[in-house]
C-alpha cells in the first residue's frame, strides 16, 4: 500500500504498550500517530524506535502560541523526521505563516496541517467560549485561513470534509479523526462516521483508535478496515 490511509491513535501513558502494539501492526498498512501524552512521557527516543520498525508518524502536538514559539517548536519537531505535524489554526494568520516557513526551512519538511475544531466539541461548547458561529462556520473559516497561509491540509471532523473539499480544493489535506467503524462505540466522540464515509465525503486521512488498538487482533481489526475501504473516492454531494 503506497499511501496508507488508516493513521492509528497510540494513546498510551508509555512506550512499551506503543511499542507492543507496533509490533503487532504492518507499517504498509498504516501511519502511526503520537499525541501529547505519549510524547511528554516518552520524548523522542519512542519516534526513532517507531520509525526504525518503518512506520510513518503523525506528531499530534498542536501547537499553538506566539508566532516565533510556535516556528521554534514546528523546527523541532521537523528535525525528528516525522511525517507529518500540527498546530491550532485558532493561532492566527501570522502564527500559521510562522510555522510554515519554519518547516520550508527545515531539512526535512513534514506535512504541516492545523486543527480546526475538536472532534469533541458541539455546538454548545462554542457558545461556553463565546463564539455565535456554528461549528460548520468555525471550520470552514480556520480552515481557509489554514490554506491562505500555505498548510498542507487541516484536521476536522468528517461530517465537514465533503464541505471543506469542495470550498478549498482536490489536494487540500483533510485528516479526519472521529472514525468508528459502524458496530463500534462512540466513547468521548460527538462528530464521527465509517470510514468508508468519510473517504467518500472527501476525507484523505483517518485517525482511529480504539476501534484497532483495543482489538483483540489489532492487524485483521486493520485490514478489515482496509478492505472495506478499497476504492473508496469522494463522492461530491
Amino acid at each position: 500500500m503506497n499511501d496508507p490511509k488508516i493513521i492509528i491513535a497510540l494513546d498510551y501513558a508509555e512506550a512499551a504498550p506503543a511499542l507492543a502494539l507496533a509490533d503487532r501492526l504492518q507499517p504498509s498498512q498504516c501511519r502511526l500517530k503520537v499525541g501529547k501524552e505519549l510524547f511528554t512521557a516518552t520524548g523522542p527516543a519512542l519516534l526513532e524506535q517507531l520509525m526504525k520498525r518503518g512506520f510513518e508518524i503523525f506528531l499530534d502536538l498542536k501547537f499553538h502560541d506566539i508566532p516565533n514559539t510556535t516556528a521554534q517548536a514546528c523546527k523541532a519537531a521537523a528535525s525528528l523526521g516525522v511525517w507529518m505535524v500540527n498546530v491550532h489554526a485558532l493561532g492566527g494568520r501570522k502564527m500559521l505563516e510562522a510555522a510554515r516557513e519554519a518547516v520550508a526551512n527545515s531539512a526535512h519538511q513534514p506535512k504541516l496541517i492545523a486543527v480546526t475544531m475538536l472532534t469533541s466539541m458541539a455546538q454548545e461548547d462554542l457558545a461556553d467560549i463565546g463564539i455565535a458561529a456554528t461549528p460548520a462556520e468555525m471550520v470552514l473559516r480556520l480552515a481557509t485561513l489554514a490554506r491562505d497561509s500555505g498548510l498542507d491540509g487541516v484536521v476536522c471532523s468528517a461530517q465537514e470534509a465533503a464541505m471543506l473539499r469542495q470550498r478549498c480544493g482536490s489536494e487540500f489535506c483533510l485528516v479526519t479523526p472521529g472514525i468508528r467503524p459502524a458496530q463500534a462505540s462512540l466513547d468521548d466522540q460527538s462528530r464521527v462516521m465509517t470510514p468508508q464515509a468519510a473517504l467518500q465525503a472527501g476525507s484523505s486521512y483517518l485517525v482511529i483508535g480504539r476501534p484497532i488498538t483495543k482489538a483483540a487482533d489489532p492487524l485483521q481489526a486493520l485490514l478489515a478496515i482496509n478492505q472495506e475501504i478499497v476504492g473508496a473516492r469522494f463522492i461530491a454531494p
